[in-house]
């Protein structure tokens, strides 16, 4: 039986891969235009966004951080996921309700990078396939490939509508509509327990002890530098086409970019026979090769030839990574999903830092090409066999 055909028919891989799309859609909402509005509209400047982007990436670390030890403490990964709806379902109140600097920072520092509940809808995923033993890591790749779907259709929507005249901020109450969906499904439908799941009975310290195993955080730190493209991606597409005169064709770029991840993702276990860390520096390479080529194709025809080799890279680089963390802790499903926080503040603060050094030196090409030289050298310390 297909991964999808499982998904289906399971009752909660069904509500984890609607929740997965819903998020999706939030995230492809916010990612062309929180750029801009930080740069442009709010006053922030290159140096600003930056700084918002160092401060919401130590805020969704230590949120995920305390919620995955505290799921694996209780196993009570409901009230959790409940928690975290409600700060989405605030992130967009308090712009809908009161846009202001004050505001967007609340929103974008605080509110919507402390809600854990991707690493969450993982970890009940990663629980919920136990039984599917020889299908999981194909389900764990059909649901990541479901938070890229609906970027296919909601980003040329978004990009079609500010074409129309509707300002970015739009967003927000589409983010307040998404969230109080996701809250209603999260509690009708997510399970209370789970006879896979059993509290860890660990202390916080204990907890905080696995994290240093052997090797992990030397993984986590090349797996960051991997995936810190991913972030500098959105800042250099919004801002590099805004300005080359061509913002509303960041939406599409998007758009495109990630329907074509799709079915990459879900052919993902036809190539599952080569080692992942050879995986890991081919989707590497080509999404480095993509990232330099926006600032220096922007404005152009060539920009379009770009979104093949970003889909064939990004569908290795976001997908196999989370699979490897959550084999680095198998028994701990809400620290692996942990795991996936401290990669992402690492490659966050990276991506913060090529973005900060490029645009100070020359602009988003040098960001870029920052970003795409860490990447390559986090592939080429994954692949290095480790020593001792």
């Amino acid at each position: 039986m297909s991964s999808a055909a499982l998904i289906w028919r399971d009752p909660v891989l069904r509500m984890v891969a609607g929740l997965m799309l819903l998020l999706g859609a939030l995230a492809c909402s916010f990612g062309p235009y929180v750029p801009v509005m930080a740069v442009r509209d709010y006053g922030l400047g290159d140096g600003g966004y930056a700084g918002l982007m160092v401060v919401s990436t130590l805020v969704s670390v230590a949120a995920a951080l305390a919620a995955g030890i505290r799921a694996d403490q209780t196993a009570n990964r409901r009230g959790i996921a409940l928690g975290a709806c409600g700060l989405i379902v605030a992130g967009g109140a308090v712009m809908t309700l009161a846009p202001s600097l004050t505001g967007f920072l609340l929103a974008q520092a605080l509110f919507f990078p402390a809600n854990t509940l991707f690493g969450q809808l993982f970890a009940q995923g990663r629980l919920a396939a136990l039984p599917y033993a020889t299908q999981r890591e194909a389900i764990q790749a059909t649901i990541r490939a479901l938070f890229a779907l609906p970027f296919l259709v909601v980003l040329p929507l978004w990009a079609w509508a500010t074409e129309a005249g509707l300002p970015a901020q739009s967003i927000y109450p589409v983010a307040l509509g998404l969230g109080l969906t996701m809250l209603a499904i999260t509690w009708a439908a997510w399970p209370s327990s789970m006879a896979e799941d059993r509290p860890s009975g660990l202390s916080l310290r204990a907890a905080l002890g696995e994290l240093a195993t052997p090797g992990l955080p030397r993984l986590i730190l090349a797996l960051g530098a991997v995936t810190a493209p991913g972030a500098v991606y959105w800042a250099v597409l919004g801002l590099s086409l805004t300005q080359a005169g061509h913002g509303a064709d960041a939406a599409l770029y998007g758009g495109l970019v990630a329907g074509l991840e799709v079915p990459f993702m879900l052919a993902l276990p036809l190539v599952l026979r080569l080692p992942r860390p050879w995986l890991i520096g081919i989707g590497t390479t080509l999404y480095a090769v993509h990232l330099v080529g926006i600032p220096l194709l922007a404005g152009t025809p060539w920009l379009w030839l770009l979104p093949l080799p970003a889909a064939m890279g990004g569908a290795l680089t976001l997908t196999l990574p989370i699979a490897m963390l959550q084999d680095a802790l198998a028994t701990r499903p809400g620290t692996a999903s942990a795991l996936m926080a401290l990669m992402k503040v690492s490659g966050d603060a990276m991506a913060a830092a090529c973005f900060a050094i490029g645009t100070a030196v020359q602009g988003y090409a040098t960001a870029a090409i920052l970003g795409a030289a860490l990447s390559l050298a986090g592939a080429a310390l994954i692949l290095k066999p480790r020593r001792g």
